[in-house]
């Protein structure tokens, strides 16, 4: 029987959700402030936090931030349960670690399926923190970059994904850092206007879904499968032992970071400030350099991805394949495209 600790300052409503949850089949313990909940966390260890945010003694993100900073309670689903319902509250909970978020007043169902959720999502977390052993062994034979995604491949939780299945969506807590074993994968923000727009493409051999591995940040972006793909995921805690254990490891890594970042820069650069015909030429050196790597492989991208990556109009992406394709830049087949000479597109104006 899965153990809810339950923190809400009102006693009716307390009580009413209490009883709500051991009719559903959980145990029960309560709390009526924030100071008593972490007490009652540390000695409980409940399989999942129920937590209001407005309270005496402590509030519900004074508790979510102690219990963060304790190794015993640290990876409990947190779910904040609050009539506050400003987007600048919602964020600064879920920026703190927080699993889900909310509002009062909530449906039965809704209330059980983000527990159910939360708790299924622990147990395959818990699964995979168990392949881990605690000691440092392993880590302290890894000395290199190469090592390190070995690692990841020999003792990293194995996630599969179908062509435009959604791997990680904006706003979830991030609690895993990836390699992509195999295949393409796009990461993706939207505009004001709900638009597309792929900020980077990922692909065999490439880290995916970093962000801090000191604060309890969530997905900026969401990233989609361009095609079938394999990933190995290793928790955040265990990476970050590793790079803190082998410094020359985390040198390199830095250096794979800044180099993302930095065509990032260049990619905004582009979007702002080339003409259509250097955006598609950029564009297609770019998913070559990605998915084909040394490779003298069509790309089978769609013309959507490829003017999202390009920040122009489909329409005027397939006009400019179409003059590339004239001046012998590249084939198209069966929308499949090959690029034939590499340097004249990088030479393109």
């Amino acid at each position: 029987m899965k153990k809810i600790l339950l923190v809400e300052d009102d006693t009716s409503l307390r009580e009413n959700v209490a009883e709500l949850l051991e009719l559903s089949g959980f145990k029960v313990c309560s709390a009526s402030n924030g100071k008593i909940a972490v007490d009652k966390a540390i000695k409980e260890q409940p399989d999942l936090v129920l937590c209001d945010i407005m309270m005496p003694e402590m509030d519900g993100y004074e508790v979510l931030e102690q219990l963060s900073s304790i190794e015993t309670t640290r990876y409990i689903p947190f779910i904040f349960v609050s009539a506050k319902t400003e987007k600048q509250d919602v964020r600064r909970g879920m920026n703190l670690g927080a699993d889900d978020y909310l509002t009062k007043p909530f449906e039965e169902e809704e209330l059980l399926s983000a527990i159910q959720c939360r708790l299924e999502k622990a147990k395959e977390m818990g699964a995979a923190l168990a392949e881990y052993p605690k000691t440092t062994s392993e880590e302290q034979e890894i000395r290199s970059l190469n090592e390190l995604k070995n690692f990841f491949d020999d003792h990293g939780q194995i996630f599969s994904f179908k062509k435009d299945e959604t791997i990680y969506s904006k706003g979830d807590h991030s609690n895993m850092v990836y390699l992509i074993l195999k295949g393409v994968v796009k990461s993706c923000g939207l505009d004001e206007e709900g638009k597309e727009l792929i900020t980077s493409v990922y692909s065999e051999d490439d880290f995916l879904g970093f962000t801090s591995l000191t604060d309890h940040l969530p997905y900026q972006e969401y990233a989609l499968a361009m095609e079938e793909v394999e990933l190995a995921g290793i928790s955040k805690e265990k990476v970050k032992g590793i790079l803190e254990d082998n410094k020359s490891v985390s040198l390199e890594l830095m250096d794979v970071i800044t180099g993302d970042l930095a065509n990032i820069k260049n990619q905004l650069l582009q979007m702002a400030y080339s003409s259509v015909r250097k955006k598609t030429a950029q564009t297609l050196l770019m998913f070559s350099r990605a998915i084909n790597k040394d490779k003298q492989e069509p790309l089978k991208i769609s013309r959507s991805d490829l003017a999202g990556v390009a920040g122009i109009a489909t329409e005027s992406l397939i006009r400019t394949l179409s003059d590339f394709k004239h001046e012998g830049l590249i084939t198209i087949e069966n929308r499949s495209i090959m690029v034939l000479d590499k340097q004249a597109l990088q030479s393109v104006n």
